[in-house]
């Protein structure tokens, strides 16, 4: 257990680390300045902001970003290379989410009562439904960390996840650029 708890440990440190540089980056405007040096190179630029509009705590100025570029080029490239980056940015949280949190909950489901509710997440009905909820939860304006907890904990495959996480991103952005679209 103590493997497990040092092990959980690391996994939180790692997690308040990049929510601190995630804090940094946007207070500070780099991650701005970042993004409108990128829009001159509207793929790069998409590709870019579409990784960081995954995150609860880069997705405001990636989303702002994402409309911009997407004033001056069709909304269907902003969406393509946007969710190209969004589903990288997913495919990195999701694999130290499966990967690492996983094992971590697993240490934790030894417990009785936790035993049961592991049960109950294991019977048909709830098999399906925490990662259709969590897959829900990518496509809104939700922070995907939660829908990408909820389908790593389901153990829902590679396979399944990548053209899911990829076609979810690509229409919330298509929807903003549309949008951007819209208002020319």
């Amino acid at each position: 257990m103590s493997g497990s708890n040092n092990s959980l440990q690391r996994d939180v440190a790692i997690t308040a680390l990049s929510i601190f540089l995630a804090l940094v980056l946007t207070k500070t405007g780099v991650l701005n300045d970042l993004f409108a040096s990128t829009q001159e190179w509207r793929f790069v630029g998409s590709f870019l902001a579409g990784m960081f509009f995954v995150s609860l705590f880069t997705a405001a100025p990636a989303g702002v970003v994402l409309f911009e570029i997407a004033l001056a080029t069709p909304a269907w490239e902003v969406a393509l290379f946007g969710g190209l980056g969004a589903l990288a940015g997913d495919w990195i949280m999701f694999r130290f989410i499966r990967n690492n949190l996983t094992n971590n909950v697993g240490g934790l489901m030894k417990k009785k009562s936790a035993k049961r509710l592991a049960q109950l997440m294991r019977r048909n009905p709830f098999r399906w439904l925490v990662p259709l909820v969590g897959a829900f939860i990518v496509a809104s304006p939700l922070p995907d960390e939660i829908g990408l907890a909820m389908m790593g904990l389901s153990k829902v495959k590679s396979i399944v996840f990548i053209p899911v996480s990829f076609i979810l991103n690509f229409l919330g952005i298509l929807i903003i650029g549309l949008i951007a679209n819209g208002l020319t």
